[in-house]
């Protein structure tokens, strides 16, 4: 725990803010299947630097995705499909390495908040595009190294990895765990580009642990309220939080 608060100098509240982020994003991520990094680095960017938000993400976002991924049968499957999109993800990730230190995070701080209102408003809109099979050997590696720029300097790997595998017409299990798949990819390559920068030593590493619980515990509740609520009431509510706010860091000017 003495990594934990030497990591960021955290007080007591800090800390506390911290585990309950982390408890909030697992619970989105099990009710709809998505969303903890998006909700993880959007909240404590408010509090933090993105490059510290997203050193605390690694450890929870590789072990729930992993998790997701293994939820199913049609890994191989998927992985002899998307594989160009994901060499496109590390390949964009690698490419933007420093993006997100640059100009102490501010920029990367307004770049989330955009990536998160496009993203709300999307999910708010219901907008659906299908993509023919026969383009997607020619999307899938631009979405890819798309999704992997916005990696590197959001800590965000949403946009636009999600509504293009929504796009796919997968049925909901694949869907499930393709987004597993590329979350995975994304969380590797983003754990590479802040080792090399080091802001994913072996305290940031420990501390990253730590708020693995209670990702992992927000997760399982997640995952019961999921049979007791219906997921579009919830998605509409978790969209329009994304949108306040994605407004809110949007706003920030960069000086």
């Amino acid at each position: 725990m003495q990594s934990v608060l030497t990591f960021m100098n955290m007080n007591a509240a800090l800390l506390a803010a911290c585990l309950g982020v982390f408890l909030l994003a697992g619970f989105v991520k099990g009710v709809i299947g998505l969303g903890l990094p998006t909700v993880a680095v959007g909240l404590l960017s408010l509090v933090m630097s993105p490059v510290q938000a997203a050193a605390l993400l690694i450890v929870p976002s590789m072990v729930t995705n992993v998790w997701q991924l293994l939820a199913g049968g049609a890994f191989l499957a998927l992985a002899r499909r998307l594989w160009t999109m994901l060499a496109g993800i590390v390949v964009g990730t690698l490419a933007g390495s420093g993006f997100m230190g640059a100009d102490g995070g501010r920029r990367a701080i307004i770049a989330l908040g955009v990536a998160l209102v496009l993203y709300a408003a999307a999910g708010l809109a219901s907008f659906k595009f299908s993509v023919p099979a026969q383009r997607q050997k020619w999307w899938s590696p631009v979405v890819g190294v798309a999704t992997g720029l916005v990696t590197a300097a959001t800590g965000v790997f949403v946009i636009p990895a999600v509504p293009y595998l929504q796009a796919l017409d997968l049925d909901r299990d694949e869907l499930i765990q393709a987004l597993g798949l590329s979350f995975t990819v994304s969380t590797a390559a983003l754990a590479v580009n802040l080792g090399q920068g080091g802001a994913f030593g072996g305290g940031v590493a420990g501390a990253s642990a730590v708020v693995l619980l209670p990702a992992l515990l927000g997760m399982s509740i997640g995952t019961w309220v999921r049979g007791k609520v219906k997921a579009q009431t919830f998605r509409r509510c978790f969209f329009a939080g994304l949108l306040l706010l994605g407004l809110h860091l949007a706003s920030h000017i960069v000086e």
